[in-house]
């Protein structure tokens, strides 16, 4: 266990702030330059989140002037480190990493504030630095460990055929995924992803997430992806993984899931292909019916891009307190309301507060960032409790709200 941090440190840390206001994102830029000279730490990341139009520079600056602002109370932080160490979990992230990123972290805070960066400086922010490492570190390797220890589970990468593509949307497939080796695989909480090494022709060890679409089997898993129009992998997959085709994939990891006691209503609230975790858990609540009110509420642009509305409906069938609502933002000139969506327009702040049990629900929200700032935003404005609101979103969060 990690020593608490002297007074000294944190008096340190905290002066710092300013200068991290005003220079963060250039350290953060630094720092990475400096850790991707090395191939194997460069390869860990999603290189699409990085660079001067990335998102996760930003995501980072803001992850490290929370820790300065908050370094004498870390308990505001533990939602962000649990984040944090699954995300390590899925992209393999291990011990002997770490010193390499407190090499870089130190060597950029030093070259971009110069003289400011004193020894007494660096010697607070490396103390800071394994502080929080050690946390991380910890809570990774028992993720690590129960992750080996559960009934067909692994560690490291492990081989999965794609067994059955099937074409949910004009830009949306789904890839049934079983182990090469014939054994079983972990249950999953519905809600939780896997990440992927991908091996793309031209380009350096490709590493993404994408949620797991279907309840937990013990025998396959499904994900469902979303042609992006400038995306790698995304377009990979559609392009080049047919039935057959063999991908690294690590197991189940994810803080955003499906709770396992309810006693309250539930809402899923999806946009876009925000709707794969959300099936998920709409299949685990179908099959554990508990007579639980479930309201299931989902926008796309229209009925070509809607993925996998026959297989929700079949679900809503065949559970008496499931609710499904459909919104097509711009409905073709052929489709009919109430046969092919429910609503047209956007899912409005408004209708979310008046339609669902905000005084009683618990909320579970993925999609586009401005999807989930609106909806998180209206339900905390009218006083729905943050413990029951859950969300996820796709990338890093770097501008993610202040409900």
């Amino acid at each position: 266990m990690s020593q608490p941090l002297s007074d000294q440190t944190i008096a340190l840390v905290k002066a710092t702030v300013p200068a991290l206001e005003a220079h963060g994102l250039e350290i953060v830029h630094e720092m990475y330059s400096r850790m991707f000279q090395n191939p194997e730490i460069r390869d860990l990341f999603n290189q699409s989140h990085h660079g001067d139009a990335g998102s996760q520079p930003k995501a980072l600056t803001g992850a490290i002037l929370a820790y300065a602002s908050n370094i004498e109370n870390l308990g505001a932080l533990a939602p962000a480190v649990e984040r944090i160490a699954q995300k390590h979990v899925g992209l393999q992230i291990l011990p002997e990493h770490y010193p390499h990123v407190a090499e870089a972290l130190l060597g950029a805070i030093k070259a971009v504030l110069g003289d400011a960066a004193t020894e007494q400086v660096l010697g607070a922010w490396e103390e800071a630095y394994w502080f929080l490492a050690n946390i991380l570190i910890a809570r990774e390797e028992r993720i690590y460990t129960e992750q080996k220890d559960t009934t067909g589970g692994w560690n490291g990468w492990r081989d999965f055929r794609v067994d059955e593509v099937v074409e949910e949307s004009s830009v949306i497939n789904s890839y049934v995924l079983r182990p090469v080796d014939g054994g079983p695989v972990m249950p999953h909480k519905p809600g939780q992803y896997l990440t992927f090494w991908f091996e793309i022709p031209g380009h350096p060890p490709v590493k993404r997430n994408y949620s797991i679409s279907s309840a937990t089997n013990g025998e396959s898993y499904r994900i469902s992806v979303k042609r992006e129009s400038h995306g790698l992998a995304s377009g990979w997959l559609h392009d080049e993984a047919g039935e057959g085709t063999i991908l690294k994939v690590a197991a189940p990891a994810g803080e955003f899931f499906l709770g396992g006691h309810h006693d309250r209503p539930i809402v899923l609230l999806s946009g876009g292909v925000g709707l794969t975790p959300m099936v998920a858990m709409l299949e685990a609540l179908v099959e554990n019916d508990t007579g639980v009110a479930v309201q299931y509420i989902h926008g796309t642009h229209d009925r070509e891009t809607h993925a996998m509305r026959g297989h929700i409906r079949v679900l809503a069938g065949r559970a008496k307190a499931v609710q499904v609502v459909d919104f097509h933002q711009k409905p073709l000139p052929d489709e009919v309301k109430g046969l092919d969506y429910d609503e047209g327009g956007i899912i409005t702040d408004e209708w979310l507060v008046t339609n669902t049990p905000v005084g009683a629900a618990e909320y579970y929200i993925c999609g586009p960032r401005p999807f989930l700032r609106h909806a998180v935003s209206s339900l905390s404005l009218v006083g729905v409790p943050s413990d029951r609101i859950h969300y996820e979103f796709f990338g890093p969060a770097d501008e993610l709200l202040a409900a």
